[in-house]
């Protein structure tokens, strides 16, 4: 891939407070520089207020970090946290600069929160009689292995048939606007975006103060269109951990893509040179579906049922005529119309995805049913030649449809990863 040549690294703190500063009060709040990046360590660092032994300057150190650089972005591959905070921005400015300008302080300000630091001056070692740069809710608590991975959609490309920045000839063939699927009651306030991030942590609330720092910073040029907050990663991509349930109680994702498995990765995951765009090269096509399930009906259905729509035990999650959950099932031995029979790899031509989905529950429908389900991750070297098609067949004969809908959908491509700090978000796209 022709990759531009990154400018060197800045020096660690002058600099970038007094741009931090400049930029506070020039915006009235609006958006905030940030501190430097540090280099792709597994170590958090984090910043104190006062002068006592262990807590002055930089302390150390939380093992849980994840590294930020590298060639493929994190939170792809990565071992699948336990919280999201999903977001999808819409891109409210016309400024190619301010855009460009905007995703090199969200790397900044990323590489910072990955590893446990707190953004630019942090929030209280600034300026009195100016806003912080850091919102604070994070203090004290350790990186969490946070994740933080971006994607652009295709409306950041051409809108209207207008090219919004200049880049409309390198949108990814890939990229499709992806086709409506027989039973989709798709929410609009819930789908598409120009820009998403998605945010993955042991802790909720490091999740959720990392979006809302990007939020804070991108404010004026961008806008949070939808979010989503997740719990119970219902995917793994480390196969020899205990498999997750979803809300409906069965095991979810027993052969999902590893995450070490570096030739699944290079086949089904990451997009490989010659597959288009150049600036794609090591990225990945991620598609979001949120999707709904009917858990009263499901509640009231018998064990038998339940059981006949996966294709699968609830309890040990075994395959139907097998003994343990990762026996090769006999696909033959299942339902016509049963889920793991439709979706499994040996159905659909060796077709894989790597999915990173994670349930959630957002109150009630106004019906007093709760409105609960799956927030459906899945990473693709190729969405027309993966996810498309098995959707296609899915959304046609699977049992399952009858207790779920998808009402919400995203596709975006994400690009491979910051190799070295000075290197930014989407570089390769806009440079």
């Amino acid at each position: 891939m022709d990759t531009p040549q990154a400018p060197a690294a800045p020096s660690v703190d002058a600099d970038v407070r007094q741009v931090s500063r400049r930029a506070v009060i020039g915006w009235a709040g609006a958006g905030v520089a940030l501190g430097a990046a540090a280099a792709g360590t597994a170590v958090a660092v984090t910043r104190h207020n006062d002068g006592a032994a262990g807590s002055s300057g930089v302390s150390v150190t939380d093992s849980a970090a994840v590294p930020f650089y590298g060639d493929h972005q994190s939170g792809i591959a990565t071992p699948v946290q336990d919280r999201l905070h999903f977001a999808a921005f819409d891109v409210t400015t016309d400024d190619r600069a301010a855009l460009v300008d905007m995703l090199k302080q969200w790397t900044s300000a990323a590489a910072a929160m990955t590893g446990g630091r707190e953004v630019g001056d942090g929030a209280v070692d600034g300026p009195d009689d100016a806003p912080p740069d850091d919102t604070g809710e994070a203090l004290g608590l350790p990186a969490s292995r946070l994740t933080l991975t971006i994607g652009f959609g295709p409306t950041l490309f051409e809108q209207d048939g207008k090219d919004r920045f200049g880049i409309r000839a390198k949108r990814p063939e890939a990229l499709i606007d992806l086709p409506h699927f027989p039973g989709d009651n798709l929410d609009q306030a819930r789908s598409g975006g120009d820009i998403c991030i998605q945010a993955c942590a042991d802790d909720p609330q490091v999740a959720v103060h990392a979006i809302r720092n990007l939020a804070r910073i991108g404010m004026g040029t961008v806008s949070v269109r939808w979010s989503q907050l997740g719990f119970g990663k219902t995917s793994s991509t480390t196969p020899d951990a205990q498999t997750p349930r979803n809300l409906m109680g069965f095991k979810d994702g027993t052969h999902n893509v590893s995450g070490t498995d570096t030739k699944a990765l290079a086949d089904h995951v990451w997009a490989a040179p010659g597959d288009g765009q150049d600036w794609m090269t090591g990225g990945s096509y991620l598609v979001a579906r949120r999707i709904r399930m009917h858990i009263e009906t499901w509640d009231r259905s018998s064990l038998t049922e339940q059981e006949n729509v996966f294709g699968r035990t609830k309890g040990e999650g075994a395959p139907f005529g097998k003994q343990k959950e990762r026996d090769t099932p006999d696909l033959k031995a299942l339902p016509d119309d049963s889920h793991v029979r439709l979706a499994h790899p040996d159905s659909n031509g060796g077709l894989r995805i790597l999915r990173r989905g994670f349930s959630f529950t957002d109150g009630t429908d106004g019906l007093g049913r709760l409105d609960a389900g799956l927030f459906f991750l899945a990473y693709q070297r190729d969405t027309r030649k993966a996810f498309v098609p098995l959707q296609r067949k899915l959304a046609g004969n699977d049992a399952l449809n009858e207790y779920i809908q998808h009402v919400g959908s995203a596709h975006f491509a994400c690009p491979s990863g910051v190799r070295k700090p000075g290197e930014w978000w989407g570089q390769a796209l806009f440079g």
